[in-house]
């Protein structure tokens, strides 16, 4: 009897093996949770469900961004799609510009924000991340003070919207359309 461990021994290394062993679990999880294969830098899946991003409704330049979300065919608008949108915050390298909305019942959404930064040799850009029970997409809208522009990958990608692909910009009011 003298070879096998004290009684509080064993649960000391038991207690010690089932905590790491549920750190690591939880660890895992937490990353599989948080993890998200998002091609562009600054998402973050836990944004606040808001339409207003600006820091100052009276102070800075503000963009009003509106549009509606399409079917694959381009054709039928989807209600009740999930929109997040994210971008560098002015003045800063930061992405605290961020959000969560929904569609409406026609498919449209809409949210207010600050003028975003831009990296060191690129446009001011506004990243979406567009999700339904079936599929995510991501795309993201590049915008100047002389306006709005999409991507290659964006036109490729949503040809079949026909007269709606190509965003619009009447002033600070810019008309977004996506396909997913």
């Amino acid at each position: 009897m003298k070879n096998l461990p004290s009684r509080r021994s064993f649960l000391q290394k038991t207690v010690m093996a089932t905590t790491g062993v549920a750190l690591l679990s939880s660890k895992t999880v937490i990353n599989a949770l948080t993890k998200d294969d998002s091609p562009f830098s600054g998402y973050n899946p836990y944004a606040e469900e808001k339409t207003d991003l600006r820091t100052s409704s009276l102070f800075g330049k503000h963009l009003f961004v509106n549009g509606k979300i399409y079917d694959k065919s381009g054709k039928s608008t989807l209600s009740n799609v999930s929109i997040e949108v994210w971008h560098l915050s002015p003045d800063s390298k930061q992405y605290k510009h961020k959000a969560k909305l929904k569609t409406n019942n026609l498919g449209e959404y809409e949210f207010i924000t600050d003028f975003p930064n831009k990296e060191f040799g690129k446009m001011s850009r506004i990243y979406f991340k567009v999700s339904n029970d079936f599929t995510s997409y991501f795309t993201e809208l590049l915008v100047d003070d002389f306006g709005v522009h999409i991507t290659g990958k964006h036109w490729e990608e949503n040809q079949r919207l026909g007269d709606n692909l190509f965003p619009l910009k009447d002033n600070s009011v810019i008309t977004f359309n996506i396909s997913i």
